[in-house]
């Protein structure tokens, strides 16, 4: 009972020492978003907003084909050197890219962030499902995902602090940049993998990238979670690289308020919903094995709306409706994003989780980084955000039966 108790509670510090990380992840991402402005008047070689949407998909393109490698990485050799290494990485390209001064620079620091960033969240929520195996899986993914959350409203400030003279966008990511590569051997020395025993097929079918693949992709409900996990990135993506410079350009709003607006309220929301969502997701596995998927579903359904409300908030002139559409996605996104690992788990077995979850993100940011360069091009030709907004919700009504299509593996509930 007592080493059970210790189990526990080193399951939650593990999660503990993920949130820091996941927030990391995805600061050092999305501040570049919310300090569009600063970069492309600072940075010599921009030529149309086209550029800029190439430069977001060059990250996402060579992080989406890396991640399935992270994934196996994971799975074969163990997720703690995996993640600590991650960390390192992108935390020393984030520094370099605080002194780059062209846009080839910056094209290649944002390729290699792409590199380093693919290898750690297939291996941080792999680690996460080893050790929460039971009824605590969703909730314990919500709050890495808070994480992430917390990242992306920090990114949406930093707009702010590329618009301070004493400060600017390069000392944003300086600093962001020595605070992952001073916690990274921190990391090291806490984080453990579990030892489990294994039996001499899994040992067999963990040493063959191939079997590993053919068994994900012969698996329907795998396929089906990779298009669910895909088809809502389109717009998610889109919100999060390039609502700020729309709210700047639709409400003649600084770069600073117009970062937090775009950032700050959808986050929150989806902070609160992770947590509110991964605790029904639990609740409802006692009544269903379908009770993840069903969460999952609500929050789909929510986004809808939500799109459409973003897409004709700049038409109506209404920053008020563009908030409060956004903090209803982000409602929807807490309930998709803090179950899909969950889902995985339930239909694939352990030592495939990472390596899926890789080829999730593989062809989700993928088509990200195809949306990201599509929206620039036809921002550059003046199409409307309604039209556009209103396509992205048409493919979550698409996601809301995808999902639902999903059918738990019976053997792999107790794993």
């Amino acid at each position: 009972m007592n080493q059970e108790k210790s189990v526990s509670r080193y399951a939650w510090l593990i999660v503990g020492l993920l949130v820091p990380v996941a927030l990391l992840n995805y600061l050092d991402r999305q501040m570049i978003a919310a300090m569009k402005s600063s970069v492309m008047n600072d940075v010599t070689g921009f030529s149309n907003e086209k550029a800029w949407g190439q430069m977001l998909g060059q990250f996402k393109w060579v992080y989406a084909f890396l991640s399935p490698v992270g994934g196996y990485i994971a799975d074969r050799f163990g997720r703690k050197f995996t993640i600590c290494g991650s960390l390192f990485a992108w935390s020393a390209i984030t520094f370099v890219t605080g002194h780059v001064t062209m846009y080839d620079g910056l094209l290649w620091t944002r390729t290699l962030m792409g590199v380093s960033e693919a290898f750690y969240i297939p291996a941080a929520l792999a680690l996460i499902m080893d050790y929460h195996t039971g009824n605590t899986r969703s909730r314990a993914t919500g709050l890495h995902q808070m994480g992430i959350y917390c990242g992306v409203i920090l990114g949406g400030f930093t707009g702010y602090v590329a618009d301070a003279p004493a400060l600017g966008w390069r000392w944003m990511f300086n600093v962001t940049g020595l605070v992952g590569i001073i916690y990274a051997p921190v990391l090291l020395m806490v984080l453990r993998d579990v030892t489990k025993q294994i039996s001499a097929s899994d040992v067999e079918k963990k040493t063959r990238v191939v079997t590993a693949v053919c068994e994900l992709l012969s698996n329907k409900s795998f396929i089906l979670l990779v298009f669910y996990f895909t088809l809502p990135a389109l717009a998610g993506w889109v919100v999060r690289d390039w609502m700020p410079a729309i709210l700047q350009k639709s409400f003649n709003i600084s770069q600073g308020k117009a970062g937090v607006s775009a950032t700050l309220y959808w986050q929150a929301a989806a902070i609160l919903s992770a947590f509110f969502g991964g605790w029904l997701a639990d609740r409802w596995m006692h009544q269903s094995d379908r009770g993840r998927i069903y969460v999952s579903a609500i929050g789909m359904a929510l986004i809808i709306p939500a799109l459409f409300g973003v897409g004709n908030a700049p038409n109506l002139h209404s920053l008020s409706l563009a908030i409060a559409s956004l903090v209803l996605f982000g409602v929807g996104w807490g309930f998709f994003d803090g179950n899909n690992m969950p889902i995985l788990s339930q239909i694939v077995r352990p030592k495939l989780r990472a390596t899926g979850y890789g080829i999730m993100n593989l062809v989700s940011i993928s088509f990200g980084g195809f949306a990201d360069v599509g929206f620039g091009a036809l921002r550059d030709r003046n199409v409307a955000l309604n039209t556009i907004f209103g396509v992205f919700a048409g493919i979550a009504l698409l996601s809301v039966v995808v999902v639902l299509l999903i059918k738990p593996a019976h053997n792999l509930q107790a794993e």
